[in-house]
C-alpha cells in the first residue's frame, strides 16, 4: 500500500514508496536551499548620468554645422562646379540677361575644349570695356562660344556671308540670334597654339575676338584663362535647359576636335 503524501512546512513535499515489511515508511531526505543560493541577487546597474552637455561642446557642434557646408560648397566651387550670372545680351538668345549658370571647371581646366562649347574665361585683355554691362559675376570674366582651335583659320567675308574655318563653312542658325548675321565684318585668324578664338551668338553686340586682333593676345583667348564650360541654365526656372554643344555644326570642318 503506499503511503500518504505529507507536506512540510518550507514548502518542499516529501514521498513515499510502499511501506517496509516492518509497517515504517521510507521517506527522502529533504532538499535545503543555501541561504546564499535564495537571497542573493544581480547587483543593480545604476542609472547613467543625465547631465547637461558643456557649453563649449554645444558650440562646437553648432561651428561644425555651420562650417562643413561652406566647406564643401567652397570645394565644389573651387574643382568641380561654379556659378555665374549673365547680365550682358552678348549671348542672346542661347543666355538672356539675368540667366544663372553652371559651368564644369574640370572640363574647363583639366578636360579637353571643342569648338561649339560655351566658355566662361578671364578677360584677356580689357575685352570688357567694349561690352554692353561689363561681362558677368563681375569685372573680370566674359562667356562666348568657342569657335576655333589651336591650328584653325576662322574667317569670313562679312555682309552675311557664312563663317568658314579651315575653309569650310558652318551653319550656325542652331545657337544665333534669330536675325543677326555671322558676322558683320570681315576677318581672317590663324588661331595659334594653346589658344581659342571666341565669338557671341548675338555677333551684332558681341565684342569678342573679331575686334581685339590688334590687342596683345591677337584677339583670342589663352586656353589656360579658361575657368569653365558652361552645362546648363538653373535660374529662373522657365529658363532650365542644357547648355550642350551642336557638333554636327562642325561635322565638316578638318583639324584637331578638342584642345587642351
Amino acid at each position: 500500500m503506499q503511503a500518504r503524501v505529507p507536506n512540510t512546512n518550507d514548502g518542499t513535499r516529501a514521498f513515499a514508496s510502499s511501506g517496509r515489511s516492518d509497517g515504517t515508511s521510507v521517506r527522502p531526505p529533504r532538499t535545503v536551499t543555501s541561504p546564499r543560493a535564495q537571497h542573493q541577487k544581480a547587483p543593480e546597474k545604476k542609472p547613467e548620468p543625465t547631465g547637461h552637455r558643456s557649453a563649449s561642446s554645444t558650440a562646437r557642434e553648432i561651428t561644425l554645422a555651420i562650417l562643413i557646408p561652406v566647406l564643401i560648397v567652397v570645394l565644389i566651387r573651387l574643382f568641380i562646379a561654379d556659378i555665374y550670372v549673365i547680365p550682358s545680351g552678348s549671348m542672346l538668345n542661347t543666355l538672356q540677361i539675368g540667366d544663372r549658370i553652371v559651368t564644369s571647371r574640370i572640363e574647363g581646366q583639366h578636360g579637353q575644349i571643342h569648338r561649339g562649347d560655351v566658355i566662361v574665361f578671364k578677360d584677356p585683355d580689357n575685352w570688357l570695356s567694349g561690352e554692353s554691362s561689363g561681362g558677368i559675376l563681375s569685372s573680370s570674366y566674359l562667356v562666348k562660344r568657342v569657335i576655333g582651335l589651336p591650328g584653325d583659320t576662322v574667317a569670313c567675308k562679312g555682309s552675311g556671308s557664312p563663317v568658314t574655318i579651315n575653309g569650310h563653312a558652318i551653319d550656325e542658325s542652331s545657337y544665333l540670334k534669330p536675325g543677326v548675321n555671322p558676322s558683320d565684318i570681315s576677318f581672317s585668324v590663324k588661331v595659334s597654339a594653346h589658344h581659342l578664338f571666341v565669338m557671341g551668338d548675338n555677333r551684332a553686340n558681341s565684342a569678342d575676338s573679331r575686334y581685339h586682333l590688334s590687342d596683345g593676345q591677337g584677339g583670342l583667348v589663352p586656353i589656360s584663362d579658361v575657368q569653365g564650360v558652361a552645362k546648363f541654365v538653373y535660374w529662373p526656372v522657365t529658363h532650365w535647359r542644357g547648355l550642350g554643344r551642336d557638333d554636327a555644326v562642325y561635322k565638316g570642318v578638318g583639324g584637331v576636335s578638342g584642345a587642351r
